[in-house]
């Protein structure tokens, strides 16, 4: 009820980009999570084919963010949101459409490519909606992110028993209908003509010192957020010797982050600053890996122990996936709010393009360290390792956050990313007064 109130306070376009964004996540992942095993198993592909196709379609997308981000400045978001969303539809529908290799990766190149347009663009559009709420904004966008990439999952499995086809063509025909919606009602903002060259603004985001060492001090969430598709799963069919166990891990989080979303956000903005809540945030997602090394030192349950013995196993890995998407609902939004804060409002695209650059990377970087770490560990009997490594990453993460804060590095929170004043404490209040300690920055 409170979270439905929420987005009835908030203007009519930004209520559109959260349906688009449940429909962009029910679309994306209904297709992707399975492409693989339709190259290798229905198309007979190898593995390091159906790697090319996988890698292309991900470099396609995090490569070209800053792209989309600068598209998004420079010809207004509404534009790019609608150009995304229609070569994520041409590029989904020729998964289906197309069997040969080449099709295979123009249809991977065009829905990355779709992929780096909209992504900043809808953040950046909702950024200057969302005026002064931009944290509540962002906290529903993640609601109704995790709810798509929950129930995109369930469709696609569901849609399997046809076949791939049935669901790359239901993917497209989202995408078709988000395109055709957004082009027809998406309200259009004017965008003033820039008086530099795009290279120009490349080299201001890039030479942004504070910025840069916010978005590297950011790496960990990014690796840490993608462990739920690698290590949280592989440790719950470990604890209960069922794959379907991974269903759970979330399922849990995104019970999670429908009933207590909108209520941590609201309740830490009128409590502290930004940055300490960010910094709370990447501590909690770190310690979220403590729980499941109970599981993975023990081994799980025994086979044939029976479900009661599998789900007692199963507990830890489901509180760590708690406590991971508890550190994501706190830090999340936070982050998504300070970001236009490190430089002028006519390049917030351009800012959240960036940081979505330096995020993709760390997330590449990241799954493949914490790879080798599970590989290594297996190998020499040290299972614990992935899980230190990133409980590590975490802390080591929301370590470095907490020394921009005290180095006033972060923008203030009340700033207006279009302020042309340097980046200062973000503990201020409403009205640029420093907050006093147990007061916070609620405006």
């Amino acid at each position: 009820m409170q979270t439905w109130h929420e987005i009835r306070r908030f203007p009519f376009a930004v209520r559109l980009l959260l349906v688009n964004q449940l429909g962009v996540n029910i679309g994306f992942y209904l297709l992707i999570p399975y492409l693989a095993t339709h190259l290798g198993e229905d198309l007979g592909m190898s593995a390091a084919v159906v790697g090319i196709v996988l890698g292309v379609r991900n470099l396609s997308q995090q490569g070209l963010f800053i792209l989309g981000g600068s598209a998004a400045d420079r010809l207004g978001a509404r534009r790019v949101i609608i150009a995304g969303c229609a070569l994520r539809t041409v590029g989904f529908a020729s998964f289906a459409l197309g069997d040969g290799l080449p099709v295979l990766l123009a249809a991977s190149v065009l829905s990355g490519l779709a992929g780096a347009l909209f992504n900043p663009a809808v953040r950046a559009y909702l950024t200057q909606e969302a005026g002064e709420r931009k944290a509540e904004a962002f906290a529903l966008f993640n609601i109704f992110a995790t709810t798509g990439a929950l129930v995109g999952p369930l469709l696609g499995s569901a849609l399997l028993f046809v076949d791939f086809r049935a669901s790359a063509l239901t993917a497209a025909g989202i995408f078709a209908v988000l395109t055709v919606v957004q082009a027809v009602v998406l309200p259009a903002r004017t965008v003033p003509p820039s008086p530099n060259s795009v290279m120009a603004d490349w080299r201001e985001v890039v030479g942004n010192r504070r910025f840069l060492a916010f978005a590297l001090a950011m790496v960990g969430m990014f690796t840490m957020e993608n462990q739920l598709y690698l290590l949280l799963p592989d440790a719950a069919r470990t604890a209960t010797g069922w794959a379907g166990a991974a269903g759970f891990v979330f399922l849990t989080g995104t019970l999670a982050n429908l009933g207590l979303q909108m209520r941590i956000t609201r309740g830490l903005k009128a409590r502290g600053s930004r940055g300490r809540w960010i910094s709370t945030g990447l501590a909690l997602m770190g310690l979220a890996f403590v729980p499941p090394l109970v599981v993975v030192l023990g081994g799980g349950a025994d086979e044939g122990a029976g479900a009661g013995a599998a789900a007692l196993a199963l507990l830890p890995v489901l509180a760590g996936a708690l406590l991971l998407y508890a550190g994501h609902m706190v830090a999340q939004p936070f982050v998504m709010e300070l970001i236009p804060g490190f430089g002028r409002k006519e390049l917030t695209g351009t800012y959240f393009g960036v940081f979505y650059v330096v995020s993709g990377i760390a997330a590449a970087l990241g799954n493949t360290l914490v790879g080798w770490a599970m590989d290594a560990g297996a190998a020499h009997g040290a299972a614990w390792l992935p899980w230190a490594g990133c409980l590590c990453a975490g802390l080591l993460s929301a370590a470095s956050v907490a020394w921009l804060r005290r180095r006033d590095a972060l923008p203030r929170a009340g700033t207006d990313s279009g302020s042309t004043r340097p980046a200062c404490k973000d503990d201020a209040g409403p009205h640029g007064a420093k907050a006093h300690s147990g007061e916070g920055s609620g405006r």
